[in-house]
Parts: structure tokens; sequence; C-alpha cells
């Protein structure tokens, strides 16, 4: 027996924290297009969720990064009555350790916000409390250091 319907995307991203500001995309490709999200994409085969994370954030912004620990998974399903697009995206919190700023790949602009600033943007769909998650994650003493 042959399966031939679609199957969900697993996609890789990483809420970046450098002290008191986080870095967000602007999406320059649909789904989501003109919103604002963490840098992330497909995992590629043969590639873990780590890997991918790392390599999407350098595609997207130009910098590398240190993981930290999963912030979060998250399911994106289209609303439509057929859906175009189911992703299962795991959130990694992550910090910059080199790179220049620079939206490439499918980013149209890249900005670091301040939780004041990202709250007044249009956010892709439920990535509000991944945010505060991560943000609140990325301020836990010791962090790091498992």
């Amino acid at each position: 027996m042959t399966d031939t319907h679609p199957r969900p995307t697993l996609a890789a991203s990483a809420a970046i924290i450098d002290g008191d500001r986080l870095l967000l995309v602007r999406r320059g490709r649909p789904p989501s297009q003109g919103q604002w999200s963490v840098p992330g994409g497909r995992v590629e085969w043969g590639e873990t969720l780590r890997e991918a994370a790392i390599r999407e954030v350098r595609e997207e912004t130009g910098l590398a990064v240190e993981l930290g620990p999963v912030v979060e998974m998250v399911e994106r399903i289209d609303s439509a009555p057929t859906p175009t697009y189911h992703f299962v995206i795991v959130d990694f919190l992550a910090r910059p350790v080199g790179g220049m700023l620079q939206a490439g790949d499918d980013a149209a602009d890249a900005r670091w916000l301040t939780p004041d600033e990202w709250a007044t943007l249009p956010l892709t769909p439920g990535l509000a409390p991944v945010l505060d998650k991560a943000w609140r994650m990325a301020h836990t003493p010791d962090i790091w250091e498992t």
C-alpha cells in the first residue's frame, strides 16, 4: 500500500536573545509573508534539528549562534478547508556568538527589538507566547550552564 498523503514539514528555529533585546525577522515569503518571526526553516535530509536551526539563522541573519534548550514545539497548519501547509517547528533558545546582522535568504528584514517594540509588530500566529517563554528562560540564572 502506498501512502500518497502529504506529510507535515519538520522545521527548526531560534529565539535569539542578547541581553535586553531579541532578534526577529520579517518573512519575505509565504506563509505569513510580511509578518515578523524568529529565524528558522525546514530541516534538510540527514540534518539534526540543532544543525538546521544554526544553518537557518546564519542564512537569514548572517549571525552565528550557540543554541540552548528547546523553548517550545509548535504546529502551524493552514486554516483553509484543505490545508496547504502543516509545519511542526522546534524553537530553540539561542544567543549570538559571531557574525554581522544582515537580512538574507527569505528574510525581508532583521532587527534587534525590546519586548515593548516586538509587542507592536504583526507577529506570525501564535509566536507571542513563545517569545515570552524564551525571554523568561533567557533571563533565568544558569540557563546556559545546562
